[in-house]
C-alpha cells in the first residue's frame, strides 16, 4: 500500500508541476503552447483508443491468454473519457492551430470553401464532444460488466460485454479515424488521405501495448503479479510489439507509394513539406529508428522472451510514436525544420500524468486481476507454442 500511495503521489506531483509549466507557457507563448499541446493530446488520446479497441477484441474472441492482464488493459482504456477534459485547451486554441478557422484563408481557397460546411469551429467542437461521450458510454458499460464479474463469477457478464464490444469496434475504428481527420489531418485542410486514420490508430495501438508492457514490468519489479503475469505473457506482448511495428510500417508505406505514384500536387504537398530544410534528415532517419531497429531486434523468438529487451523497445516505441506525431504536426508551423521547445515536454507531462493518475486511481477501486473470469485458470497456465 505504501508503494501504491507513493506512485499516486509521484503522479500527482508531476501533474502539478506540468500544469503550472503549461499555464506559464500559455501566457508567454500561446501559439507554441497550443501547438505543442496538440501533439501531447493526440498521443494520450490515441493510447486510450488503442486500449478501447483491444479490450473489446479480447471479449469478442474469448481470449484466454490475456485474462491475467486484462484489468490493466481496462484501466488504460478508462483513461479515454478523461480525454474530454484534456480537450478543453484545444477548444480555446483553435485559431492558433487550424488554418480553416481564418475566414481570409478560407475565402482565398476553393478547396477550403468546399469543406467549409464541415470545418467550422462550432461543428468541430460538437463532434469532438460527441466522440468522447459515446466512447465513455461504451467504456463504462464494458468496464462495469468486467468488474461485476469479480463477484458474480458468471458467464453472463462475458456475454453482455461481448454484445457491447461488437458495435464498439465500429466506434473505435471508424469514429477514431474521423477524430484523427478532425484533430490532425485538418492541420493541412487541402491535403487528404483515406488511410490516414488507420495509420494513427495503429500508432495508438502500439503505444497501448508499449505502456502495457512497461506497467507489467514495473509491477513485476515491485512484486505485484509476479507469478500471475508470466514470461509466456511477456512473450506475447513482445509479439504484439513486433506485429504492430510491422503493420504500422506497411500502411504508412502504402500511403507514401500511392501518393508518389499518383503525383497529384494536392497530395504530394504533405511529403514535400517534410523533405525541406531540417525536416529532410528527420524524415530520412525516421524509418530506421521507427521500423528497422525494433523489427530486426524482435525478429527472433529469444529476444521476445528477454524482459529487458521488450521493456527497452516498449519505451523506444513510445518515443518514436511521439516523434511521429511531432513530425506530423510541427512542419505545418515550423517549415525550416524541427524546433524543439520546453513546452513540448511540459504539455506531454501534463496530459500523460493526468491520464496516468486516472489509471492509477482505478486500481484502488477494483480487483487488480479479473478474478471472476472463468478463463483465469487457463490464462495462469498459458504457454506459447
Amino acid at each position: 500500500m505504501d508503494r501504491w500511495n507513493k506512485g499516486r503521489n509521484v503522479l500527482a506531483f508531476v501533474t502539478l508541476i506540468s500544469v503550472l509549466a503549461c499555464i506559464g507557457g500559455y501566457f508567454t507563448d500561446p501559439a507554441r503552447f497550443f501547438r505543442s499541446y496538440l501533439v501531447a493530446f493526440s498521443f494520450t488520446s490515441l493510447v486510450g483508443i488503442g486500449a478501447f479497441f483491444f479490450v473489446m477484441v479480447q471479449f469478442l474472441t474469448g481470449s484466454a491468454w490475456s485474462v491475467t492482464m486484462r484489468r490493466i488493459m481496462e484501466n488504460i482504456m478508462s483513461t479515454l473519457p478523461f480525454g474530454l477534459l484534456l480537450f478543453v485547451p484545444i477548444a480555446f486554441g483553435l485559431r492558433y492551430i487550424y488554418p480553416w478557422t481564418d475566414p481570409a484563408v478560407v475565402a482565398a481557397s476553393p478547396a477550403l470553401k468546399a469543406k467549409s460546411g464541415f470545418l467550422t469551429e462550432d461543428f468541430f467542437l460538437i463532434r469532438s464532444v460527441i466522440y468522447f461521450v459515446v466512447w465513455s458510454i461504451w467504456i463504462y458499460a464494458i468496464y462495469r460488466q468486467s468488474t461485476k464479474q469479480d463477484t458474480e463469477k458468471s458467464i453472463k457478464q462475458m456475454h453482455i460485454a461481448s454484445a457491447w464490444s461488437a458495435p464498439g469496434l465500429f466506434l473505435a475504428v471508424v469514429v477514431g479515424s474521423i477524430a484523427s481527420f478532425d484533430w490532425l489531418m485538418s492541420l493541412e485542410p487541402k491535403w487528404y488521405s483515406t488511410i490516414f486514420g488507420l495509420i494513427r490508430l495503429s500508432g495508438g495501438s502500439l503505444c497501448f501495448f508499449s505502456i502495457m508492457t512497461l506497467v507489467c514490468l514495473s509491477f513485476r519489479r515491485s512484486g505485484i503479479l509476479a507469478n500471475t503475469i508470466t514470461q509466456e505473457h511477456y512473450h506475447d506482448l513482445g509479439k504484439w510489439l513486433f506485429a504492430l511495428t510491422c503493420f504500422y510500417a506497411y500502411i504508412a508505406t502504402s500511403q507514401y507509394i500511392l501518393i508518389w505514384y499518383a503525383d497529384l500536387p494536392e497530395e504530394t504537398i504533405f511529403y514535400r513539406m517534410r523533405t525541406e530544410g531540417g525536416w529532410l534528415m528527420y524524415s530520412l532517419a525516421f524509418p530506421i529508428l521507427r521500423f528497422f531497429f525494433p523489427f530486426f531486434t524482435l525478429l527472433c523468438r529469444p529476444m521476445k522472451r528477454k524482459l529487458g529487451v521488450i521493456g527497452f523497445l516498449a519505451a523506444w516505441s513510445l518515443l518514436m510514436i511521439y516523434m511521429d506525431l511531432y513530425w506530423l504536426v510541427m512542419p505545418n508551423f515550423h517549415k525550416e525544420g524541427p524546433s524543439f521547445h520546453w513546452l513540448d515536454l511540459a504539455t506531454l507531462g501534463a496530459t500523460v500524468s493526468i491520464a496516468g493518475l486516472a489509471f492509477w486511481m482505478r486500481f484502488g477501486k477494483n480487483k487488480i486481476v479479473p478474478v471472476g473470469d472463468l478463463r483465469l485458470e487457463q490464462s495462469l497456465h498459458f504457454e506459447n507454442v
